[in-house]
């Protein structure tokens, strides 16, 4: 693990990038995630980098993602091709070196799952997702209940929830769902029948 900027460094850098409720977002996630790092023996430490930077790529508008991964060789596959935001978070895991000194695989690895998920997720990657969700900014239907979760359920139950949710609020907009959620949701509910 090597973070060559201090927190305290990141977060002022990062604040100079995006949008201020962008930022708050961040700081939200980073303390949230601080806190579902203690609850379940992660290390404390990459959860808040990796909490803090998630977003850092939302620095770049909508219609620049697909120059902005292209640029870092990162693959676009059908539903990021349709939904180029997502691929904020594939940028935002390289960015994290290019910007901000973090040379760290799991707060990578986090922050490239932080959106969609995927399969076989450490519990870092389930605690930044997981965070992004519940931060003290979000309001929704329903995130009460997630908030609640996070307190008491294990980290499995508390990501099947979450992925319910999500997935539901999706296909209700109909947007497409990204076969990765899809992937990491079944995985969870597959361990619960075995």
């Amino acid at each position: 693990m090597s973070f060559g900027m201090s927190y305290e460094a990141m977060k002022e850098e990062l604040a100079k990038r995006l949008k201020r409720s962008r930022f708050i977002h961040s700081v939200g996630v980073s303390e949230t995630a601080a806190f579902l790092a203690g609850r379940f023996g992660v290390e404390e430490q990459k959860a808040r980098v990796a909490g803090l930077l998630h977003d850092c790529a939302r620095e770049f508008r909508n219609e620049d993602m697909i120059a902005e991964a292209q640029k870092r060789k990162i693959a676009i596959g059908a539903v990021e091709q349709a939904m180029p935001l997502l691929l904020h978070a594939y940028i935002g895991a390289k960015r994290i070196r290019e910007i901000y000194q973090v040379e760290d695989k799991d707060v990578e690895q986090a922050i490239w799952r932080h959106t969609v998920g995927g399969p076989q997720m450490t519990a870092l990657d389930k605690i930044i997702w997981f965070a992004d969700m519940i931060e003290p900014g979000r309001d929704y239907p329903g995130v009460e209940n997630l908030r609640q979760l996070a307190k008491e359920a294990s980290l499995d139950d508390m990501m099947l929830a979450g992925f319910s949710q999500s997935i539901q609020f999706v296909v209700a907009k109909g947007h497409l769902i990204h076969p990765d959620t899809v992937l990491a949701r079944n995985e969870l509910l597959l361990k619960k029948i075995r």
